[in-house]
């Protein structure tokens, strides 16, 4: 069975729980406790557990440099897995969604985002499958950095468990399923 990639994308430590920047961190996290298993550091530089999560063979991974470092754990896993570029998925914060909106992607550039970008560099992969999980945008430009380390209100938590999450997680399925469907044609 092919292993499908599916990395969240934040940044590591306390500090940064529950932060918009980390919108990735959270729904992987939210995927692994409803397959049952515990995400675990290993040789990666990532948190990662392999599980199957609604009938597919899957890799969970939260990168642990910070955000802009994310491409040297995604690369090392790719290299492991030999897998294509399109068997991975990578879930993502984005400010130019209005809050809470969900939005899937094939290829493209980096929109800006400096963990795209640097998954774009190091594995010099364009086409994977992007999950953008929309974070609206701060009134002033310059609060932008404060915006994404900010983290959410309890109201906007809840819009994410009850609307967005459940979204994101079935764009997640149909991507895994069209996938599915290349590999056994391939």
């Amino acid at each position: 069975m092919r292993v499908f990639i599916i990395v969240g994308l934040g940044n590591p430590g306390n500090q940064y729980e529950n932060t918009r920047h980390n919108i990735g961190f959270m729904l992987i996290d939210k995927i692994a406790s409803e397959s049952g298993v515990f995400l675990s550091q290993n040789r990666f530089g990532a948190q990662t557990a392999r599980t199957t999560w609604e009938g597919y063979d899957v890799f969970l991974v939260k990168p642990q440099g910070y955000m802009n470092l994310s491409g040297d754990s995604v690369q090392q896993i790719l290299n492991f897995f030999k897998i294509s570029e399109q068997n991975l998925i990578v879930i993502f914060d984005d400010l130019d969604q209005s809050q809470g909106a969900v939005k899937t992607r094939l290829g493209g550039g980096h929109g800006g985002h400096n963990g795209i970008r640097d998954i774009l560099a190091k594995t010099g992969f364009e086409k994977f499958y992007r999950v953008k999980i929309g974070i609206g945008k701060p009134e002033h430009k310059s609060s932008t950095a404060n915006w994404v380390l900010g983290k959410f209100t309890s109201q906007e938590n809840e819009y994410l468990e009850k609307e967005s999450f459940p979204l994101a997680k079935s764009r997640i399925v149909d991507i895994l399923r069209q996938l599915k469907k290349k590999n056994i044609k391939n």
